[in-house]
């Protein structure tokens, strides 16, 4: 008996200091990060937007305007109306985050006796005048890319001032009435009527307008863009005077220079304006 004791005790101090099997250690959760969208499923999220958002047309813009003067003339309920008022908060649903020129239309109505902005003066540009934002938006990017081929051209050797000097011609030129009133317009004037007969050399000499040289063609892209935003705005980027129209390279000397004033030269180019 005593040595069956013994053993048991035995048994019991091994379970007393014997290792522990169950682990002390916390389990730990690894950390979720969630990935980052894919350009598939961004492309198929903006077309769900798209699809899913309506698009500003005329049609909704004229509806909109019809809508509100029915509520204006609605009176069952013997409570008079308000007057119709299209207020700031109401336009601003329709702006873009860049610069929209929907009220450009109207500037010239005569509008000294009565409010700006009217229902009957926002239905006649809803009907005849209006052109969707994103129609607008690709005009811009249309310009802004006129504007840096000439930039690249033009200047391209020549530093940030000088660069911006040949884009304050172009927007100086598309803000006078002896040229066309649009980028484009005024950097291939006169593109189509045969090779070095237009305005810009590089816009009829029959090859390819397009920059080739990367860092060079960044540079005049970002200068384009500043300077555009600029003539969106009504302004110019300022290096030159609003008066000047023309300049040449120093390489030359043509016959025209001695018609106008010389105003300035800005690294390899010689600027005047008109008298």
């Amino acid at each position: 008996m005593l040595s069956h004791a013994l053993v048991f005790a035995a048994a019991a101090l091994v379970l007393l200091v014997g290792p522990n099997t169950v682990s002390a250690e916390e389990p730990v959760l690894d950390q979720v990060i969630p990935l980052p969208l894919t350009a598939a499923v961004s492309e198929k999220r903006q077309e769900f937007y798209s699809a899913t958002q309506p698009q500003l047309t005329g049609e909704l813009l004229q509806a909109y305007v019809d809508r509100r003067q029915q509520l204006a003339q609605f009176d069952a309920f013997d409570v008079p109306a308000p007057a119709p008022a299209l207020t700031e908060e109401v336009l601003m649903g329709y702006i873009a985050r860049r610069q929209n020129q929907a009220l450009d239309a109207i500037e010239a109505a005569d509008l000294t006796q009565r409010p700006a902005l009217t229902p009957e003066v926002l239905s006649a540009y809803a009907s005849a005048d209006y052109v969707p934002t994103i129609k607008r938006v690709k005009l811009a990017e249309g310009e802004k890319h006129c504007l840096a081929q000439a930039i690249y051209h033009e200047a391209r050797g020549e530093s940030r001032e000088g660069q911006l000097a040949v884009a304050n011609v172009i927007i100086n030129r598309a803000f006078s009435k002896k040229y066309p009133t649009t980028i484009c317009g005024v950097v291939f004037q006169n593109a189509d009527k045969g090779r070095y007969k237009c305005q810009f050399t590089f816009a009829c000499d029959g090859r390819s307008d397009q920059g080739t040289e990367r860092t060079a063609w960044n540079r005049s892209v970002k200068l384009a863009e500043t300077a555009f935003h600029e003539f969106q705005a009504g302004e110019r980027p300022g290096v030159v005077p609003d008066s000047v129209l023309f300049y040449h390279t120093t390489a030359v000397s043509p016959g025209w220079g001695s018609k106008y004033n010389r105003v300035a030269t800005i690294g390899s180019h010689i600027f005047y304006s008109s008298n």
